[in-house]
């Protein structure tokens, strides 16, 4: 479905050169020199600028909620839909800041929310079903996922977008992406398994209890990305993982989010190992197993604040540094502009 080209290293020296020319020490901005290259390698050497950034969340319910795997019930997966389409989450608040067009997607929550003309409407159905009894969905709903982020991702390349980032909201839904962490590396669920919304130790070891007992249910259906999207996946994931792809293809700048955006980023990995060349990730989570995510993917993300709201909140907070790095690229002067010899 997605045809990825790697970027296209040519101009990997001249980039470099124009890096170190600028008035400074080699090497002295760091982590923004890095992303600095990575910028231009993917929008050009020439001048690579952000435009119209969007933040795409999307939502959906999980049967595994159901369990008792959060403090939170699925409910509260609706009720955040609709702050959202208010204005009032810490997603909305970041994006005001930062300057992201923020568009909200329904994926497949509990309950359908009628007139609210501003949400996008991608159900897949109404919630997974619980991934420890049954495959969370079928092979054909993963299809259709990818179908319609492919859709969303082709409509904001068309208004001009050239970086997109990518939240989630869904009660359940640190279960699902530390099941498929666990699938994907083949570790133990142990060392997957957070505390996701703030659960106790009691919770917690029926979350990993339950999570074990899915990757045994569905041990013959993991040997591959899309039979762990299905088996173990969620609505909201998977379309994450097909819009991550869908960037790609079209040559824009993915900005990854936390534990369950990385665990999409694992997934359109190992489907199209070009698409981590354009990705850059934006926060490490405390959610437990982010960090062994990024190591996995040889990730250094640009923040590390001890955060684990999800919605995107990490990769809308990252955004100012993706400026920063493009603007002294494109603006800041050189050693040679003003006749200075190091």
């Amino acid at each position: 479905m997605f045809a990825i080209s790697p970027i296209n290293h040519e101009f990997d020296q001249q980039i470099q050169t124009n890096i170190d020319s600028k008035t400074k020490p080699l090497g002295a901005l760091g982590e923004l020199e890095t992303l600095a290259l990575q910028i231009a390698q993917v929008l050009g050497k020439v001048r690579p600028q952000i435009h119209r950034p969007a933040m795409l969340v999307f939502a959906a319910d999980h049967g595994i909620a159901a369990s008792g795997v959060s403090i939170a019930p699925s409910e509260v997966t609706t009720q955040m839909v609709y702050n959202f389409l208010r204005g009032g989450a810490a997603i909305n608040v970041f994006c005001r800041q930062a300057g992201f067009t923020l568009e909200v997607i329904d994926c497949g929550i509990a309950s359908p929310i009628v007139d609210e003309p501003e949400l996008i409407n991608q159900r897949l159905g109404a919630g997974t079903q619980p991934f420890h009894r049954e495959s969370a969905m079928t092979l054909g709903a993963v299809k259709q996922g990818f179908a319609m982020a492919k859709e969303r991702v082709a409509f904001h390349h068309g208004q001009g977008s050239n970086l997109l980032a990518f939240g989630e909201m869904g009660i359940g839904n640190t279960s699902s992406a530390a099941a498929i962490m666990a699938a994907m590396l083949n570790m133990d669920v142990a060392a997957c398994v957070g505390r996701g919304t703030g659960i106790d130790a009691q919770v917690m070891a029926r979350k990993q209890m339950l999570i074990e007992q899915a990757l045994h249910l569905h041990r013959d259906q993991l040997s591959d990305p899309y039979g762990v999207l299905a088996a173990v996946g969620g609505f909201e994931i998977v379309q994450m993982t097909g819009a991550m792809l869908a960037t790609a293809e079209h040559k824009m700048l993915i900005l990854v989010d936390g534990f369950i955006a990385t665990a999409a980023a694992l997934v359109a990995v190992a489907i199209a190992p070009a698409v981590r060349d354009y990705m850059i990730f934006a926060h490490q989570s405390d959610e437990r197993g982010h960090q062994l995510m990024l190591q996995h993917l040889k990730a250094k993300p640009l923040l590390s604040l001890g955060m684990r709201l999800g919605e995107g909140t990490g990769a809308a907070l990252a955004l100012p540094l993706v400026h920063a790095a493009s603007g002294f690229y494109n603006e800041m002067a050189s050693l040679q502009d003003l006749g200075i010899e190091i």
